[in-house]
């Protein structure tokens, strides 16, 4: 690895840089979310090859950076459940909203894509749920192993756990601001709305990314924090809920309690962990 910094920090922004110039590309030109696919999945592919790449240059093996070969399916049906668990309680809060506003009508199960906007499509075949779980299997790959792990290994060189996973977490929330950029360009938003969805989603990405951090600091791996991450992307473009008014009406409040119910159980277990005699 590189000893100087001013080096490291060089390295890491500008393979941030590179991924981030990909992103965009597919997100304003093959957009391949709005396509039969409904995922933006090949700039991942190229992220997974990128990190890959760069770890085997610094003499990093997969172990390093979060790929450890011990507890690999322990620690992913662990994350795997806590995702699940916290989206359960979500989604219970959310059917008795609905049932108190006298609006809740069933719950449906169909492949849809996300959207700032709310969920998109509703498809049913088979073709599409194997798509779906595909691209973010790939999706989790990719994240998880550019952000926590290579780049918050290459930053905890120079750097405190707790400084490297702030600053891993913020590129991590700025990653996100392509959609509402791209959704401002379309007309689909004005200023407002991209000035909010930016802020919104910066903020929420950025804390999910340090909770990420957390969970492979105490476990000592990436598989726990991939298997919460992939059932936070997948669940909302499975499992969905009506009401009389629509599909998804309360989806953000859904996301909302989930993520803050993960991110607070999470938080305290690293205190006590880290705290502990």
């Amino acid at each position: 690895m590189p000893n100087k910094k001013s080096k490291t920090l060089f390295i890491i922004f500008l393979i941030y840089i590179v991924c981030f110039v990909f992103r965009g590309f597919e997100y304003f030109v093959f957009r391949t979310d709005q396509t039969f696919w409904g995922e933006a999945f090949i700039h991942k592919l190229i992220g997974i090859v990128i990190f890959y790449a760069i770890a085997r240059m610094y003499g990093m093996n997969p172990a390093e950076i979060g790929f450890e070969k011990n507890s690999v399916l322990r620690n992913l049906l662990k994350g795997l459940g806590f995702g699940l668990s916290v989206f359960i309680a979500a989604y219970i809060i959310e059917i008795l909203i609905l049932v108190v506003q006298n609006k809740f009508a069933m719950v449906q199960i169909y492949v849809s894509a996300y959207a700032i906007d709310g969920n998109i499509s509703n498809q049913t075949a088979l073709i599409f749920f194997v798509i779906c779980i595909s691209g973010n299997v790939i999706n989790v790959v990719m994240e998880e192993g550019l952000f926590r792990g290579l780049f918050q290994k290459m930053f905890e060189y120079n750097y405190t756990f707790i400084g490297s996973a702030i600053v891993s977490s913020s590129l991590f929330g700025i990653w996100h601001v392509m959609a509402p950029i791209r959704s401002y360009c379309d007309g689909m938003i004005g200023v407002s709305g991209l000035i909010a969805n930016i802020i919104m989603l910066v903020i929420t990405s950025g804390m999910i990314g340090f909770k990420f951090c957390l969970l492979a600091n105490m476990t000592g791996s990436l598989y726990m924090g991939m298997g919460d991450h992939f059932v936070n992307n997948t669940i909302v473009n499975i499992i969905h809920i009506i009401s009389d008014t629509g599909a998804d009406e309360l989806q953000v409040v859904r996301i909302a309690v989930a993520q803050s119910l993960s991110c607070i159980i999470v938080f305290i277990c690293y205190i006590r962990n880290y705290h502990r005699p």
